[in-house]
């Protein structure tokens, strides 16, 4: 600890200095557009109206001045906004207002006498924002019409859909701009960088947002640990309410599934409440290893609660309390049927199942330091528990050879908590903010695992070097004609359950601490913007690391042409994934754990943080007011770079650390705001994620030591998602939402192939690549039935089918696979050219009417949905080393009631 405080000081002490000065920023995603409206003579205008909007993001807000001409927008990202006041007898009067800050922004109102005939339009301006990072604004109107795919994980949903750069993985992961899930939120401004899908953990519930930012672009200084995707939540507030508001909802759709929930917001201009709580039950809560669901079933709930107040004119504070729980199964495929003990009895089907409780307690102080400056200090606490439960009967958890030996119980926690504080300075053109993040995080990890297949280590052999079943001692073998087995670990025969073990007991923990410091200028000269600023963090875990990580940049708008130029480098400490981070870094170096966990020699135990240097070059362009565009080139250099190991066929993963990565690649956005009432968004990217051995630390190894560079599983070539919306213009109002997904496949490096030629050892194509009768031949001997089928497979046009495999080996010419691109004979290389999922179309739509029977203060909406409507038969991966095999969801179709007030 002594040897953190001297670290802190000497790389802390400069940032240190700077912080003292006036003038630094607060933490807080949200901004203020408040004042007063008058007419020329400086007299007070009451009930004018007051609309703010972005047209991109689709935000529009409308406020009525009260008796003191006085009007007031909270909770705002940080955006730019076309701002108009309106009232009887006045000329409209529009402006362009640029938040910045959590410091309020007061555009100054005066309206003309004159007639309410002008009409004030978008242009192309509005449409730009002179920013240095590219991001995704996504605000409510969007989050409630999207056809998203996952109900559980409708968060992870939202941004795969609408952002650049995001590679779909299964069960709500998503993979941002190259790295495995490298991607932090910031919910109201309180971090949060643990994995956040729904075999980790639960997600906030989307109902409770009220709009997303999500920053692809280089990140500020503000934001650390991992950062591929830094996703900004504002949540839903009740303040300036008046009037109850809010929605009951229920939904019914395939798979049996059903939700249910209901919001309320209420107070006035000192206090707010919005509360929100649902529910869902379905036959479908995870992606599955087969195109049929079973063994599926999974329930979620939610409670959220937003609290504000205003203690005086200058003093507030805000509250989020948030608990979820989920419960589900894990998915079964047709191997996880009738499991068969050593002597050939039925144990029954394999009954793996989870359940995740959540929960978050966030406040936040806010002071308004006179009219340029607020004061933000917000501890939190949040909470993972996550238990794993076994097949009742620990041998049906027996899996395919391949794929999974041993059982496994698993109960651990995550709990967070930290403090944060940050000053915000706005003057004029130039925004300076600056803080301090403190975190420490609890980890308790408690596993019981043991040996369920009699084959793994069995004391004897045949002379072939089969393994035999039965036998408790090299000793016996002699005597039966058999041979002993020179693999033999005698340490494991007390945990093998099929010869009278019972499990072995582990206890892990770690107390994780992170403190960091960081100070940014935001400065706005003529047409040039420079974001510059210096972020310095200790990590001190089970290794500790410290980095002084410098982030810089500028953009250039061009107003003759509506062009911004943009440029941005940052440094970043990467530091390892929290999740079974004790069991990956300890297990290695256990007797017992390291063949349980398939550790390879050579490899570290302890996970070491790493850090990346990051470039990125792009322009936004607006054709018009009624089309802009966005893109940027990405490249990304990271040492020690984190990725996933899965055991067997459970969620229970490891994170590992290969020595290098490298992650060149480009995204691309185009949003039509509103067209003849069509609105309109097309994301694109192309990301390569080259990862180079050796794997430094971690448990599970799945790429050999010697090799050359791979492409890890979600590296994918191209994908575009489009999303069409139209409203009719007509009284009775219904619109419909359409999205078109592409993915190009990710990598698949699991998949047999051949090419005897490959010099990379750590190739499926040199393990798999035989001949038959003298011609190239390959190798599905190490494929289950059930597997080839899942992979759709198939050898002279014959489908293996779940009970029946395919002839091994097969002749190269005559193999193929319906669901999977396997490189040409003697093509395949683990980097240049590896298998890949086969390329997918996928198509969902939604139909909704927000006002059914035309009410007023009462409002009843319907909304039907349907995803993949084509019932393609696609999967997410195959046997990925993270991730396991997975299908895309088959059609389903899921209808809305909706009551408002």
């Amino acid at each position: 600890m002594h040897s953190f405080r001297r670290r802190f000081i000497v790389l802390f002490f400069p940032i240190l200095l700077l912080s003292t000065e006036p003038g630094l920023r607060a933490q807080s995603a949200a901004g203020t557009i408040t004042g007063t409206v008058t007419d020329s003579s400086g007299a007070v205008i009451p009930d004018a109206t007051v609309t703010i909007e972005n047209p991109v993001s689709g935000l529009k807000r409308s406020v009525k001045t009260d008796s003191a001409g006085q009007y007031r927008f909270t909770n705002l990202p940080f955006n730019p906004y076309h701002l108009v006041a309106r009232a009887t007898g006045f000329s409209p009067f529009s402006a362009d207002v640029q938040v910045r800050s959590s410091v309020a922004v007061t555009p100054a109102i005066k309206l003309d006498v004159g007639g309410a005939s002008t009409t004030v339009t978008v242009t192309s301006d509005d449409l730009l924002e002179n920013d240095t990072s590219l991001h995704t604004d996504i605000d409510r109107g969007l989050i409630e019409k999207l056809p998203l795919e996952s109900s559980s994980s409708s968060v992870s949903s939202l941004v795969t859909l609408s952002t650049p750069g995001v590679a779909a993985d299964s069960n709500g992961l998503f993979h941002g701009l190259g790295d495995h899930a490298s991607n932090s939120f910031s919910v109201d401004g309180q971090p949060i960088t643990d994995q956040q899908s729904k075999v980790f953990s639960n997600q906030i519930p989307s109902n409770s947002i009220q709009s997303i930012q999500v920053i692809a672009g280089a990140p500020p200084a503000e934001y650390g640990d991992k950062t591929s995707l830094v996703i900004e939540v504002t949540t839903r507030s009740g303040q300036g309410l008046t009037k109850p508001t809010g929605s009951i909802t229920s939904s019914y759709g395939a798979f049996g599934s059903a939700t249910g929930g209901i919001d309320i917001g209420y107070g006035s201009q000192k206090w707010g409440n919005f509360f929100e709580l649902d529910g869902l039950n379905t036959g479908r809560f995870l992606d599955t290893p087969e195109f049929v669901a079973f063994h599926d079933k999974g329930n979620e709930q939610n409670v959220f609660d937003r609290v504000d107040y205003l203690f005086t004119p200058v003093d507030a504070i805000h509250m989020n309390l948030n608990y979820s729980r989920s419960w589900f199964q894990t998915p079964n495929s047709y191997d996880n049927l009738n499991v068969l003990d050593q002597f050939g009895n039925n144990v029954g089907d394999t009954d793996q199942k989870s359940k995740i409780q959540t929960f978050d307690i966030a406040p936040t102080y806010t002071r308004i330091i006179g009219k340029s400056s607020v004061f933000n200090l917000s501890p939190y606490i949040r909470k993972d528990s996550y238990q794993y439960f076994p097949s009742e009967n620990p041998l049906a958890d027996l899996g395919p050879p391949n794929l999974q030996n041993q059982t496994i119980a698993q109960y651990r926690t995550l709990t967070n908590a930290g403090v944060h504080s940050d000053l915000t300075y706005t003057k004029g053109n130039q925004s300076i903010k600056g803080g301090v993040i403190y975190s420490q995080t609890f980890l308790r990890e408690r596993d019981s695992l043991a040996v369920v297949n009699p084959t793994f280590n069995a004391p004897c052999v045949t002379a072939a070097g089969n393994p035999v079943k039965g036998f408790t001692s090299s000793a016996q073998c002699a005597g039966a004609g058999y041979q002993p087995n020179p693999l033999f670990n005698p340490v494991l025969l007390p945990y093998d359950l099929t010869r009278a073990g019972s499990d072995y007991n582990y206890f892990g923990h770690a107390d994780v601490k992170e403190l960091a410091l960081y100070i940014e200028d935001s400065i706005k000269a003529g047409n040039w913007l420079l974001n510059i600023g210096i972020r310095g963090d200790l990590y001190n875990g089970l290794a500790s690391a410290s980095q002084a990580e410098p982030r810089v940049g500028t953009s250039y708008s061009i107003k003759r042409t509506n062009t911004v130029l943009r440029l941005s480098y940052a440094r970043t400490l990467e530091t390892p994934f929290n999740e079974n981070l004790v069991l990956s870094s300890q297990g290695c170096a256990n007797d017992v754990l390291s063949p349980l966990l398939l550790c390879s020699s050579g490899v570290q135990g302890t996970l070491q943080p790493g850090f990346r240097n990051e470039f990125h070059a792009g322009l936004q362009q607006a054709f018009g007011k009624n089309i802009v565009f966005s893109g940027e080139y990405i490249w990304k250099y990271t040492h020690n770079a984190f990725d996933f190991s899965v055991l067997g066929n459970t969620p229970i993963t490891f994170p590992i650390d290969w020595h290098n990565s490298k992650v060149p690649g480009f995204a691309l956005r185009a949003d039509v705001p509103n067209f003849h009432h069509i609105t309109a968004f097309v994301v694109a990217s192309s990301v390569a994620a080259r990862f180079f051995p050796p794997q430094v630390a971690g448990a599970g190894a799945t790429v050999g030591q010697p090799g050359l560079p791979f492409r890890i599983d979600h590296d994918e070539r191209f994908n575009q998602t489009t999303h069409v919306q139209y409203q009719l213009p007509i009284q009775w109002s219904p619109w419909i939402g359409f999205n078109w997904r592409f993915d190009s496949g990710l990598v698949a490096g699991s998949t047999p192939c051949y090419n005897p030629l490959s010099n990379d050892p750590n190739s499926a194509c040199a393990s798999t690549s035989t001949t038959l009768n003298g011609e190239p031949a390959v190798d599905l001997s190490g494929l289950t039935a059930d597997e080839q089928f899942e992979a759709g497979l198939t050898c002279d046009g014959v489908k293996a089918t779940p009970t029946t495999p395919l002839p091994s080996p097969c002749p190269a010419s005559e193999y193929g696979s319906t669901l999977l691109r396997v490189p040409a004979p003697g093509t395949g290389n683990n980097d240049s050219n590896p298998s890949r999922i086969r390329q997918r179309n996928l198509f969902d739509v939604s139909l909704g009417e927000d006002n059914l029977f035309r009410g007023d203060r009462y409002k009843w909406s319907l909304q039907v949905t349907g995803v993949n409507l084509a019932n393609k038969t696609a999967l997410y991966n195959f046997l990925s080393t993270f991730s396991g095999t997975h299908y895309v969801t088959p059609r389903s179709l899921t209808a809305e009631l909706g009551f408002h007030f």
